[in-house]
């Protein structure tokens, strides 16, 4: 769990998964364009492949490969157990 918060812990991150949770199945040239577009972050091509490593180490980025492109997903499982972990029950 201590993975999803140090990931979670990172503005540039956050928006990648904001980007993923808008729309899913994105290359990284895809997702650096609209960091830039629509975030006005310039991270490099290797900083924000570095933070989708992060994000999928701790579970909250799913990859597959389809020929030479690889595409980023978003899996907000393990935002679910950690909302399971302290649900307030009524």
């Amino acid at each position: 769990m201590g993975d999803v918060f140090k990931a979670l812990a990172d503005p540039t991150r956050r928006a990648i998964l904001d980007e993923l949770q808008e729309r899913n199945g994105q290359t990284l040239f895809e997702l650096i364009n609209r960091l830039v577009s629509k975030h006005g972050l310039s991270s490099s091509r290797q900083a924000v492949s570095q933070h989708l490593d992060v994000l999928e180490a701790a579970g909250l980025v799913r990859t597959r490969r389809e020929g030479r492109y690889k595409f980023h997903d978003l899996d907000t499982s393990p935002l679910t157990a950690i909302t399971d972990r302290w649900r307030i029950q009524s």
